[in-house]
C-alpha cells in the first residue's frame, strides 16, 4: 500500500480508543502512533494498527531513539524502525530533537540538547546516518524544556531550522512543548514560532497541540490535559501566519477521555484552520 500525504487533522491512537477505530470509520484523517510500541513481530497492537492502516495515513513517531546522544545510534533499533516502516508505509516519520542516553545509561526523558552552533555539524551527520539507513527523510520535533545550557548560543528555533536546512529534514513543531519552554525560561514563543514559519510550508510536517500542567513555577509536558487557551492563541498565530495548511494533530498520552472529548477538541482544530484559511 502505498503511503498517502497527511492532511488536515489527526488523533494520536491510544489502546482506550482501539474499539472505537475498529467498530467505525471515525471523523479523523489520520492516526500517529509511537513507533515502539510496534516494534514486535506480532500482537494484537499490531494487528490493530495493521488493519487501521487500511483506512486511515499513518505517523510513525518515535520516541526512544535519542538521536542527540554522543553515544552511536543503535542500529537494533533504526533496524526495527526500518521493518515496521516496511510493514506500515507510513505518510510521515518523525523523532525528537534530544538526547536519553549517556555511558550506557539511559533516561527514559527527552532531554534537551545544548543549542550551540558548533554541534550542528555533528547533529547534521546524526540525521543524515539515521535518514540514509532509512531511505527516507524524518522530521524532528523541539522538545519540552526546564533548564538552558549556559553556553547555547541559539534558540531551538535557531538551531532546528537550520538543521531542517542543511538535512532536508522536517520539522515536526510541538506548539504546546514551545510553549511550555517559553514559559519555563521566559522567551517569546512568538517569535520562535516565526522562526520556525521561516521554512518552506512542506517542510514542517506536521503539528502537536497537547496539555500540560503547572507545578510550582514551571510547565510540565504531561499529555493528561485538554490543550490549554494559550496553546490555541499560539496555534492560531501560527495558522494565520501560513501554518492553515500543516497537518495537525491532538496528544493525549495519560488520563485518556472518551474518543468524543478529543474528537470535540479536533473540530475546533478544523475551525481554526478553516478560519485562517486552510483548504483541508
Amino acid at each position: 500500500m502505498a503511503a498517502s500525504p497527511l492532511q488536515g487533522v489527526g488523533l494520536g491512537l491510544r489502546h482506550a480508543h482501539y474499539p472505537d477505530f475498529l467498530n467505525a470509520k471515525q471523523p479523523v484523517d489520520w492516526l500517529e502512533v509511537h513507533a515502539e510500541n510496534y516494534f514486535g513481530d506480532g500482537g494484537f497492537d499490531l494487528h490493530v494498527l495493521l488493519r487501521l492502516r487500511a483506512d486511515y495515513p499513518l505517523s510513525l513517531h518515535g520516541v526512544g531513539l535519542g538521536i542527540g546522544s554522543a553515544s552511536p545510534l543503535s542500529t537494533v533499533h533504526l533496524s526495527r524502525l526500518k521493518a515496521l516502516i516496511e510493514r506500515t508505509e507510513p505518510a510521515a516519520v518523525s523523532e525528537h530533537l534530544c538526547w536519553n542516553a549517556a555511558g550506557g545509561v539511559y533516561a527514559n526523558e527527552l532531554l534537551p540538547l545544548p543549542m550551540q552552533r558548533n554541534l550542528l555539524d555533528w547533529m547534521a551527520a546524526r540525521v543524515q546516518q539515521v535518514q540514509e539507513f532509512l531511505g527516507r527523510s524524518i522530521a524532528l520535533e523541539n522538545v519540552s524544556s526546564y533548564i538552558r545550557f549556559q553556553d547555547a548560543d541559539m534558540t531551538e528555533a535557531e538551531f532546528l531550522v537550520e538543521l531542517a536546512r542543511r538535512t532536508g529534514c522536517g520539522v515536526l513543531l510541538d506548539i504546546n512543548n514551545l510553549y511550555v519552554s517559553q514559559w519555563n525560561h521566559g522567551t517569546d514563543a512568538k517569535s520562535e514560532l516565526l522562526h520556525y514559519l521561516t521554512l518552506p510550508a512542506q517542510q514542517i510536517t506536521e503539528i502537536h497541540l497537547a496539555g500540560h500542567q503547572q507545578k510550582t513555577t514551571l510547565l510540565f509536558d504531561t499529555h493528561d490535559r485538554p490543550v490549554a487557551d494559550p496553546v490555541w492563541d499560539l496555534f492560531r498565530f501560527a495558522c494565520q501566519h501560513g501554518a492553515a495548511a500543516v497537518p495537525a494533530m491532538i496528544e493525549r498520552d495519560a488520563d485518556i477521555p472518551p474518543l468524543p472529548d478529543l474528537l470535540r477538541e479536533l473540530r475546533y482544530v478544523r475551525e481554526i484552520r478553516d478560519a485562517c484559511g486552510s483548504q483541508a
